[in-house]
């Protein structure tokens, strides 16, 4: 199967640029997986669609300010920009550097008028990422150095300025580790969130840091030989235990998010069992892929020829979801991490 046969044309207008002021007014289109049905409304129908046996999986993951500007500590006139993409312990963090050609072993940075924050280059990968260890002269944490000077590194497509740092997280982010957002939780308010558990849906988390290999292009014609980069994952114990009891009690498995799917699916077995796990997956899954972990998916919008609407048409099948997608096309639905949502069942 080629990457082409995952292309659709998406006019730039329908690329959504900021977040909308209610995060659940956003519209949600419906696909059956069976029938290749297509619906429309609003996202606070999952109220509706949802019912009290089934159980409902969020990732949890908190995206971290990873995107900082300082300068170089031999020509301070000089930018640098850096993006964090994993912690490596001990201050030490894979990172993308900007201009790449200057980043070389030994090389030192600084970040913050007053140096809060410094840096020096330890290693060059491979794959030109690098690996800096940091330094922080500040009374408090290393994400609270964060909090005061990163950004937030939103996607390339999206060109305008965010202004509320917390309109990237979901209201349920808990454990910081995330370079970009699990994008399809956004939907979620607490007030919705409380509806959904009043109804008598079970809840569950897991863990996915989602890195900015969810952005990169399949590059390979044949979409078999494209390598998905490694993400850390958890799934505890008691969260298993929550998602196996209601898949006995007849209830669907309802993911929140690509990275909720891809987290539940490597760690359950070929009898829909989920165990606890914890390390890194780099699960690819594209059309021909037997489910085993979920039953529904709600997601957003993805980019034509992306690994994000290989795993929708895995679950959907690929005519359908690329009907779907020419439906929101003609509807004018708002696309990618700002945008609107679809839900798979």
């Amino acid at each position: 199967m080629n990457k082409q046969d995952f292309y659709y044309d998406l006019p730039e207008e329908l690329i959504a640029q900021h977040p909308l002021k209610d995060r659940a007014g956003s519209r949600l289109l419906t696909l059956c997986k069976t029938t290749g049905g297509v619906g429309h409304g609003n996202f606070t129908d999952i109220l509706d669609i949802l019912r009290p046996e089934d159980v409902l999986v969020v990732n949890n993951t908190k995206v971290i300010p990873a995107r900082l500007v300082g300068a170089r500590a031999d020509d301070p006139a000089k930018a640098v920009e850096i993006l964090l993409l994993a912690d490596k312990a001990d201050g030490l963090w894979e990172v993308i550097v900007k201009p790449g050609k200057w980043a070389r072993e030994g090389h030192k940075l600084t970040f913050g008028a007053d140096g809060m924050l410094s840096g020096e280059i330890a290693t060059v990968n491979e794959d030109g990422n690098r690996l800096i260890k940091f330094t922080y002269n500040y009374n408090g944490t290393f994400e609270e150095v964060l909090d005061k000077l990163g950004e937030m590194p939103l996607p390339p497509y999206i060109t305008a300025k965010l202004e509320d740092k917390d309109r990237y997280q979901t209201v349920y982010a808990a454990e910081p580790g995330s370079a970009a957002a699990p994008t399809a939780g956004l939907h979620f308010t607490e007030g919705l969130m409380e509806k959904i558990a009043q109804k008598g849906v079970k809840m569950a988390h897991v863990t996915l840091h989602v890195g900015l290999g969810t952005f990169r292009p399949v590059k390979t014609n044949n979409i078999e030989d494209h390598e998905m980069h490694s993400e850390f994952f958890v799934l505890d114990p008691k969260q298993a235990e929550i998602i196996n009891n209601a898949r006995k009690g007849g209830g669907r498995i309802v993911a929140v998010g690509t990275t909720t799917v891809r987290t539940l699916e490597s760690c359950v077995d070929g009898l829909g069992v989920l165990h606890p796990d914890s390390g890194y997956t780099n699960k690819f899954i594209y059309p021909g892929y037997a489910f085993n972990a979920i039953d529904a998916l709600i997601t957003n919008f993805h980019l034509p020829e992306s690994t994000l609407i290989m795993l929708v048409s895995a679950l959907a099948g690929r005519q359908a979801t690329l009907a779907a997608y020419q439906e929101a096309v003609d509807h004018k639905y708002r696309f990618f991490s700002f945008g609107d949502a679809m839900l798979v069942f």
